[in-house]
């Protein structure tokens, strides 16, 4: 009970504190609400819009979701061609790097003019935000096998593909996990990102991205919390569910998986 109280207490007490603070100067500064709404406006558009924040929630769930999977899928088959030669890492790893460092928004038209609007494109984007943390940190850990377990492995006369079964892919997977629970965050914010160009455009249709900018042009700010609330509240479970798995998978060997990710 104590570890419990020792590991949310204090973030428990951080947020009530900045939910405090931002009420009373809402209230002392007499912030107008289509500015700044307080904590109990937004509260209030949370419960009163709970069937559209719902749907909406549904919908960035599954596009970012169908994204994340399919990054993972790739990074992993692309990692594991990346591992196998330092000449191909050499030749191809900058086009990771490069697909990395081009503005999403900057590609995300031409994903709606290549593709149409609609889930199909959303997932696209989501899927190029999340994989280069996956392909980055699984090479990684492909290829930071200490040198002595190799050298045992080679004498032992094993095969190229029981040296990657039963050697690095078990060694990868911490490595694996890192990627996945930054793709796991980003996933969302690629969705959300997808939706603001390609996402259905009927009110009542869409996902989180395209009800951000509805509420905004309407100038509902308290709706607007209630969406920004509603998809860090996703981005949090997508974070938690893949480190419940990590927890699931590496607890009984893997000592990073044997305390909190937080102490």
């Amino acid at each position: 009970m104590k570890s419990v109280i020792k590991e949310w207490g204090w973030p428990l007490a951080v947020f009530l504190t900045v939910i405090v603070g931002w009420g009373m100067a809402c209230q002392l500064l007499k912030i107008p609400p289509y500015i700044l709404p307080g904590p109990l406006a937004v509260l209030h558009a949370v419960v009163e819009r709970r069937e559209n924040l719902w749907f909406a929630f549904q919908v960035t769930a599954i596009e970012a979701a169908g994204g994340y999977i399919l990054s993972i899928v790739a990074g992993i088959i692309i990692a594991l061609f990346f591992a196998q030669s330092p000449l191909i890492r050499r030749s191809l790893y900058p086009y990771t790097i490069l697909l990395q460092t081009v503005p999403i928004v900057a590609i995300a038209p031409l994903i709606l003019m290549w593709f149409g609007s609609g889930t199909r494109s959303v997932m696209l984007v989501a899927f190029i935000i999340c994989l280069f943390p996956i392909i980055a940190n699984t090479t990684q850990g492909l290829i930071s096998v200490p040198r002595n377990l190799v050298d045992l492995f080679t004498m032992s006369n094993a095969s190229r593909i029981q040296m990657l079964l039963d050697l690095r892919l078990p060694h990868a997977v911490p490595s694996l996990f890192i990627g996945l629970r930054i793709s796991g965050g980003i996933s969302v914010i690629g969705a959300i990102t997808g939706e603001l160009f390609a996402s259905s455009n009927a009110v009542g249709q869409g996902g989180l991205g395209y009800s951000i900018t509805y509420a905004n042009s309407q100038l509902q700010t308290d709706y607007l919390f209630a969406l920004v609330l509603t998809a860090s509240v996703l981005g949090f479970l997508f974070f938690f569910v893949v480190v419940f798995l990590e927890w699931l998978l590496l607890r009984k060997w893997h000592e990073a998986a044997m305390k909190p990710q937080l102490e």
